[in-house]
């Protein structure tokens, strides 16, 4: 077999924790306390039916987390190449900015004259990503991409509450990502699902016959979850427009566009942007995140407050805006990760943010062309930064898509992401993004295609697949149902 990144060797193991816990064990020690010990039975009866934690020396504890910490997996490993995902390495100095120690001890409460260097971080941010989407006015409120999802839904109820219309539809796509029909229906708008056509983009006419007076407008994400670019993305917005309706654009994908698409002048006028996919923030791992939304001028008002001025040449939280949606949540955003992502951009620079997106389109389709004659190709032109294939060609050898991600893992590689988007069958969306260079994404492609020939060759032993790994493959759908939560 072609030799990957993994290998096997010496690995340690142990039991579970609740068979090495011994009573009377600990791992700390408390002086003498002068507070009388509860009885059993009150504990019991406090406790109810909790977890009964294993007792674990200091040692004990420690080997525990240190070999976990050697069975992970993350982007410092190896390759990662998720689909719609954009799990790229972050460079480590945006992680040492944001730890200055003025920066990550500054206090939430503290008065903005106290404030004036983190203020004016956030400030110039919301400046860069205002120029970096070609739109108005900037939001750093949202935790994370479907909260932006979230805040745009609820700007848009914003404004036409204000005119008066009580419009209750939205246009979504097939190729949409999976949270905008929820974002949608929380703040009380009907998703109507959008056929993207046989080329995986929208086609407008379709748009044009759904628009009417009773619809709010559309969420496109552009480039889509096909990795594709809505190529009549103006046509779209003018037609949407027309009718009086609002277009939001799901910016996730930003990390293929980066200084090449102006998003107000392509009719967008509500976008969020996931800065722990494109701005360096490790994405995962249910970690912070951040979802700013960019808008045009006519919805600057109905952003999330407080957002930063400045005047006099001091910058202040301004939470004075009466057609605002309000807070989202406490205090101002996950400011560690708009730090990382202000260093970022600032590090970048706009000629290396652009030529970031250039090469992630150029990773993402030297991938495509290298593997199209091995995996079936669902669409076949030029994608952005990710490319869709399938099984189709495997099913006659009964190998499927979950058969080969199984067997990347035997060769150290995370799987990319499988069976999504949803309007592939056996979908295998692969993103290498623009930190991996050519001889690791060789080495990716020779791995693949000698997993393929094993489809042929040995189906049997792929369907067993991972084989060289501490777990072997699990039963998932009785793990998403049934988890096992305790010892």
């Amino acid at each position: 077999m072609t030799t990957g990144p993994g290998r096997s060797g010496l690995i340690m193991e142990e039991p579970l924790l609740w068979e090495k816990g011994q009573p009377g064990r600990t791992a700390f020690s408390l002086p003498d306390q002068d507070v009388p010990e509860r009885s059993k039975e009150i504990d019991a009866n406090l406790l109810g039916e909790a977890p009964d934690f294993p007792d674990l020396s200091e040692i004990d504890v420690v080997r525990h987390y240190t070999r976990l910490s050697g069975w992970n997996f993350g982007i410092d490993t190896g390759m990662y190449p998720l689909g719609s995902c954009t799990m790229k390495y972050n460079p480590k100095i945006n992680e040492k900015m944001a730890a200055t120690p003025g920066i990550a001890s500054s206090h939430p409460l503290l008065d903005d004259e106290l404030s004036q260097g983190s203020l004016q971080i956030l400030f110039e941010l919301q400046s860069f990503l205002a120029s970096l989407t070609g739109m108005d006015a900037v939001s750093l409120q949202p935790a994370a991409g479907a909260q932006g999802e979230l805040a745009g839904m609820l700007a848009f109820a914003a404004y036409f509450r204000k005119n008066g219309e009580q419009r209750n539809k939205i246009l979504i796509p097939d190729t949409a990502h999976g949270t905008n029909p929820s974002s949608a229906a929380l703040c009380g708008f009907k998703p109507v699902q959008i056929q993207s056509g046989t080329d995986g983009i929208i086609d407008p006419q379709v748009v044009a016959e759904l628009m009417d007076e009773n619809t709010v407008g559309i969420m496109l994400t552009n480039p889509n979850t096909l990795g594709l670019f809505e190529e009549s993305i103006r046509e779209i917005t003018a037609i949407v427009h027309e009718k009086g309706g609002l277009v939001y654009g799901d910016g996730a994908n930003m990390n293929a566009v980066m200084g090449i698409v102006d998003f107000k002048r392509c009719g967008i006028d509500i976008m969020h942007l996931n800065l722990h996919k494109t701005f360096s923030t490790p994405h995962g791992g249910g970690g912070p995140g951040a979802g700013p939304i960019c808008a045009v001028e006519k919805l600057r008002g109905f952003l999330p407050t407080p957002h930063v001025t400045r005047k006099d040449g001091a910058y202040y939280l301004e939470y004075n805006c009466p057609e605002s949606i309000g807070r989202l949540h406490a205090f101002f955003g996950n400011f560690g990760v708009l730090v990382k992502a202000y260093s970022y951009i600032l590090s970048m620079g706009a000629k290396n943010l652009k030529k970031a997106s250039q090469l992630a389109v150029l990773n993402a389709n030297y991938v495509r062309e290298s593997l199209r004659n091995d995996l079936y190709l669902a669409y076949d032109k030029p994608c952005m930064h990710e490319c869709v294939f399938s099984d189709k060609w495997q099913q006659e050898y009964q190998v499927s898509t979950l058969d080969m991600a199984k067997g990347l893992i035997d060769h150290g590689y995370h799987p990319p992401t499988i069976y999504f988007p949803l309007v592939v069958p056996g979908a295998i969306m692969i993103e290498p993004t623009e930190t991996e260079n050519k001889d690791d994404l060789d080495q990716f492609i020779a791995v693949f295609k000698d997993l393929i020939r094993e489809a042929k060759e040995d189906g049997e032993r792929l369907r067993q697949a991972p084989l060289r790994t501490k777990v072997r493959r699990l039963d998932e759908t009785q793990a998403a149902r049934k988890p096992c939560l305790t010892g």
